[in-house]
């Protein structure tokens, strides 16, 4: 007997979770940034769009909640994090848009590998 790919519930149709392939974003050729917003925090991602009304769209966005062996988001974006397994970043988005962008920081490649390579924080 074979597994249903597909079921309806009340008209809507829902397909089986490990059917759907995980596409990766591509980020050819984007810059890797971290955002500071003014009130929603600090991201890292590759920079998709940006416009002049302080909003900005992200690629493989990561939100830095807490960092630890860094002194400020400067010093992240220069080179990275020295104390990865003490921050706390949460998984990445696959995109995302900031809308209270109040600075835009251009990161190394050394603070893309840095940031990276912080374990997923869960609570």
């Amino acid at each position: 007997m074979s597994t249903p790919k597909t079921m309806s519930i009340d008209g809507v149709d829902y397909i089986r979770a490990d059917s759907v392939k995980n596409q990766k974003t591509n980020t050819d050729g984007l810059e890797y940034v971290i955002v500071r917003g003014d009130r929603s925090g600090v991201f890292a991602g590759f920079l998709a769009a940006g416009d002049n009304s302080k909003t900005v769209t992200l690629l493989e966005c990561r939100r830095l909640w807490y960092w630890s062996g860094a002194s400020s988001i400067s010093q992240i974006a220069e080179s990275g994090v020295s104390k990865p397994d003490k921050c706390k970043f949460p998984a990445s988005v696959s995109k995302a848009q900031i809308t209270d962008v109040i600075e835009i920081l251009y990161a190394t490649q050394n603070a893309y590998e840095s940031i990276k390579g912080v374990p997923v924080w869960k609570s």
